[in-house]
């Protein structure tokens, strides 16, 4: 009988280990001016990444301007509709699978979550052009059965002005597009995104900030997630959806997780190991949970030979402790 009870608690174990969801261990993948080959694909498989987000880019002039131009030759090839399959079909071939993420880019870096027209006029343009730029991607997203498409990033102040807007882009979208969808809502916004019950995840550029202190300690970053750990599980159960990190990331520098968001080119001094207990961090509050779905690293570029590195102070793990991290907990994730 004993023996007979001892099996029946291995079997138990075993049958809910093996129906655990895959996590979504993924890599933000950066445009470049030119076409990727497999060994540009390669490191991404020795991270152990199993999901890749590929991101071709529309551009505004400035954060009052109603047109978005995509799609021309003066861009980067892998930010063009044609470099983004190549890019898909590669990554592909390799296995990984991938979240479509077109995204805006306001010249001099502006943020996106500020956009706002100065006219009805505006607005309607600014919602045809937008509109033609995601419904090409989202045709491509179907041409190429890419698993997830992700329908807007940090657009706040659009998406607050013109709420039937994208209730109606989202009922078109799902009229080309069969896969899964979500948002990348900025992590001071994601609260306030009137649309996740149309989607498929929760999407959250998860950039919160954890501590004030220059080298911050593992049990501070973990400390400082739980806050916003609450917010985000309740968030999930209210809307019977899981939460997507769209975008997660620190960059190498001191002060890493006080204001995770900056993209500015400040000189602060490089600070490998914060980058690399932070992104432990996010690994053990989140990767276990039922509700999290998993994330996608910010950034990782195509060439890696020549990215990150120990002197670098920007977000890419590459050539860092924090590669080693994110390489061990993937492979076991």
């Amino acid at each position: 009988m004993k023996k007979l009870g001892l099996l029946f608690l291995f079997l138990l174990q075993f049958s809910c280990t093996s129906q655990k969801k895959e996590k979504i261990n993924g890599v933000s993948f950066v445009g470049s001016r030119e076409k990727v080959d497999q060994t540009h694909i390669d490191p991404v498989l020795k991270v152990n990444a199993n999901y890749a987000a590929v991101m071709p880019f529309g551009f505004a002039r400035n954060l009052n301007s109603p047109k978005i131009i995509f799609d021309t030759d003066r861009q980067w090839y892998g930010e063009t509709r044609k470099g983004a399959k190549q890019y898909i079909k590669m990554l592909q071939a390799s296995g990984v699978k991938i979240m479509m993420k077109p995204q805006i880019w306001i010249w001099r870096g502006e943020f996106t979550g500020d956009m706002v027209m100065k006219s009805e006029a505006d607005w309607k343009t600014l919602e045809k052009t937008y509109k033609d730029f995601i419904l090409t991607y989202a045709k491509l997203a179907q041409e190429t059965k890419v698993e997830i498409l992700c329908i807007g990033t940090e657009l706040e102040e659009f998406v607050k002005n013109r709420p039937n807007y994208w209730q109606q882009l989202i009922k078109e979208i799902k009229g080309i597009y069969s896969g899964k969808l979500t948002y990348a809502a900025n992590w001071d916004e994601y609260s306030r995104t009137p649309f996740w019950e149309e989607l498929d995840f929760i999407g959250v550029d998860a950039y919160f900030p954890l501590s004030e202190e220059r080298y911050p300690t593992m049990e501070e970053l973990k400390s400082g997630w739980q806050p916003w750990k609450t917010k985000l599980v309740d968030l999930s159960n209210a809307k019977d959806k899981p939460i997507l990190f769209t975008e997660f990331g620190y960059r190498s520098m001191d002060y890493t997780a006080k204001k995770p968001w900056l993209v500015d080119q400040n000189e602060m001094d490089v600070n490998l190991k914060a980058q690399a207990d932070a992104t432990q961090a996010i690994f053990d509050e989140f990767w276990d949970e039922e509700w999290f779905a998993g994330g996608f690293i910010w950034k990782w570029f195509i060439h890696h030979d020549r990215s990150g590195g120990d002197e670098d102070n920007r977000f890419t793990p590459q050539n860092k402790p924090a590669e080693d991290t994110i390489r061990e907990f993937f492979a076991k994730s």
